[in-house]
């Protein structure tokens, strides 16, 4: 069984999604992170970065004990691995799936998150963070539509590094893009959204989200006032 420790966010489906598509049973340990409860010790023993998505699988295929894994990639990557799927074992295959993951990891997902902070939630409009990161994601955008001008997904066959990157593109209004302006990407996102797998990962505990959580002081404090201590 995978215990997985998760709020409906992007990062959070991406776990989901992948889980639907490997069929393999799963329970999820709510991770409210408007309440505050990625700072509870023993949520911090799982995911000491204080941030969800994590996992623990009590029955790894080592037969040995319990594994948990924090940070989505590695999530991502482990279970790929433990399934022997979605992450090919020939080696330039394999480089292509983890160039395009970290790519989504240390690019597409931080300004993403950054372009929705400035252009939602933060408590003034600064015009130079809005169109700094509004930029940066239509540049991100450029650069897969690009990418799946001759191919149907990112790295070949359908993948993680597809599963990672399509949740970020989900909420694309949101951060001042049009799909319309990405017809290959526009393509890669429907073809994704359609498939079964992809729709119930997206869909789990879709009603734990707060729509107006802009206005929330108490979660902006949560989310968005840490520091080291």
């Amino acid at each position: 069984m995978i215990e997985l420790y998760y709020w409906p966010t992007p990062n959070g489906w991406k776990v989901s999604t992948l889980l639907e598509e490997l069929g393999l049973p799963y329970e999820v340990k709510p991770v409210n992170i408007g309440a505050g409860d990625q700072f509870k010790p023993d949520f911090l023993r799982i995911s000491p970065n204080n941030r969800m998505p994590a996992i623990v699988d009590t029955a790894p295929k080592d037969g040995g004990a319990a594994v948990s894994v924090f940070e989505s990639g590695a999530i991502m990557t482990y279970l790929a691995e433990r399934e022997g799927r979605f992450l090919p074992t020939d080696l330039r295959a394999r480089v292509e799936v983890n160039q395009w993951l970290f790519w989504q990891i240390g690019g597409l997902g931080p300004m993403a998150g950054q372009a929705h902070h400035f252009r939602q939630y933060a408590p003034e409009k600064v015009p130079y963070g809005i169109e700094r990161y509004t930029n940066e994601v239509n540049r991100l955008y450029g650069v897969m539509d690009r990418r799946l001008a001759d191919r149907d997904f990112l790295a070949g066959d359908y993948s993680i590094a597809d599963m990672a990157a399509w949740p970020w593109v989900v909420p694309h209004e949101r951060q001042g893009q049009d799909l319309d302006d990405f017809p290959n990407l526009k393509r890669w996102f429907e073809t994704i959204g359609a498939r079964d797998a992809v729709k119930k990962g997206h869909a789990v505990g879709n009603e734990w989200r707060k729509p107006n959580i802009a206005e929330d002081e108490e979660a902006r404090k949560v989310l968005f006032g840490q520091r080291a201590k």
